[in-house]
């Protein structure tokens, strides 16, 4: 008898937590808003780095092993984490706040609209998984993050594309006087700006590329995927310019103005936030304010409705967010 047994194949598994939203083969950095927070805290002894026991995943264990002495674990308690900063921030420090966007503005939301917000203290909150970045289904997923962190006055609020517009962030934040958020890739981030010969500023949009058919308006890793659909559509004679809005609050509204004026072309705002509240909406404010009007006008974010568990290609696929999604909604418009 053949007693011999076979030899078991490792099961594979993905966490959905930690999920990379870069495709197979793409040019990554790892971990660049621990790496460049270290390299800034190097000649910044005023910069203090604090979680809500999440370190490890929001990259923030790299500050905490250079600077161990300037490193402050809160533990599961996002409120006392945003009231603590806003403490240090009275003792002038520069507090970098870390943990998820979904218990960073969903649980402590009052505490950073009066003890921070209020009296204008100068914390960093940097939250991972924004948007449709995770797959562990609406618990978090911080699809309206912000939307809610828009309505605090004062507030700057910053959605990077990419691991440039990352490392390039870090340093413009903490010079900035005042609070501001954050939405924070981790792990290993797609870089994809080093090729449009971009530099982040705060406050400021970017056009990446030019066209004369569509114009896309976006922010965050959204930014990648239109950088991609214009390459694909120009194989179909479809010329799409990008502009890259990394701030969201205050938004560049006259670049926006600029892009959109005298150009008769469909915009397109595509983020990875709701269609409630975020990029899009606060786009289309300015328009109408400004009395410009385009030659169509479509969003193409996140559904206002409580998203599935999954996959995130799957995901990304299933509400319109992927390159070929993007890229079908953006032809159909165009019909």
């Amino acid at each position: 008898m053949n007693t011999a047994v076979a030899e078991k194949k490792p099961r594979l598994t993905t966490s959905a937590m930690i999920a990379s939203i870069a495709a197979e083969g793409q040019r990554v950095k790892a971990a660049p808003f621990g790496k460049a927070l270290v390299e800034l805290a190097a000649t910044r002894p005023d910069i203090v780095g604090m979680t809500a026991d999440l370190a490890k995943y929001t990259d923030l264990h790299l500050f905490a092993q250079a600077y161990p002495e300037r490193f402050f674990q809160m533990g599961m308690a996002e409120q006392l984490l945003m009231g603590a900063a806003g403490g240090l921030a009275k003792e002038g420090l520069v507090p970098f706040a870390t943990t998820y966007a979904v218990f960073g503005t969903r649980r402590a939301y009052d505490f950073i609209h009066q003890v921070i917000a209020e009296e204008n203290l100068n914390v960093k909150m940097c939250c991972a998984l924004p948007g449709l970045t995770t797959g562990y289904g609406p618990s978090h997923q911080a699809t309206e993050d912000i939307a809610m962190m828009r309505g605090i006055p004062g507030l700057t609020i910053v959605d990077p594309c990419d691991a440039l517009d990352i490392e390039q962030a870090v340093p413009q934040i903490a010079a900035h006087q005042g609070p501001v958020y954050m939405r924070l890739l981790r792990g290993n981030v797609p870089l994809v700006l080093d090729e449009y010969d971009y530099r982040f500023e705060l406050g400021k949009a970017k056009l990446l590329r030019d066209g004369a058919d569509v114009l896309v308006i976006s922010s965050g890793f959204l930014t990648m995927r239109a950088l991609e659909v214009a390459r694909d559509l120009a194989a179909d004679k479809v010329d799409v310019a990008v502009l890259h809005c990394p701030t969201i609050k205050p938004l560049d509204e006259a670049a926006i103005v600029e892009a959109v004026r005298y150009r008769h072309r469909l915009v397109v705002v595509a983020e990875n936030h709701s269609i409630v509240g975020g990029l899009g909406e606060a786009v289309a404010s300015t328009l109408l304010r400004h009395r410009v009007q385009p030659a169509g006008f479509q969003l193409a974010g996140l559904p206002d409705a409580f998203l599935d568990a999954g996959a995130l290609p799957t995901l990304h696929e299933r509400y319109g967010i992927s390159r070929e999604a993007l890229g079908a909604r953006i032809k159909r418009w165009l019909d």
